[in-house]
């Protein structure tokens, strides 16, 4: 028997470029925002005077670190997998049903 070569698949396919540019302009926005969000937070927690204020400086300074290298490296990285797809499976192409009329030949 001969070997049955594998037959692509179009939900295989990688996603566009715009597509894939849009998802990682997205991803880094999202990065940013929180990263804006913990400079809101600290400025507030400096404000308030909370307890063990120099913890909460710590991680908050530590996650405003991490932030943009992470931010950049994700968004510089190219999207394997479509955005939201964790699973791949795989299904069978259905067969279409012959029409019931008769067809029109060309010839």
């Amino acid at each position: 028997m001969g070997r049955r070569e594998k037959t692509a698949v179009i939900t295989d396919a990688a996603i566009s470029l715009e597509e894939e540019r849009r998802y990682r302009t997205i991803r880094y926005v999202v990065m940013m925002s929180i990263r804006a969000f913990l400079v809101i937070l600290l400025g507030i927690l400096v404000m308030l005077d909370v307890p063990l204020l120099w913890l909460w400086l710590l991680f908050g300074v530590a996650g405003m670190a991490v932030l943009p290298w992470l931010a950049v490296l994700l968004a510089n990285d190219r999207v394997v997998r479509r955005p939201g797809s964790f699973f791949h499976r795989q299904r069978r192409a259905e067969t279409l049903q012959a029409p019931d009329r008769p067809m029109i030949d060309s010839e």
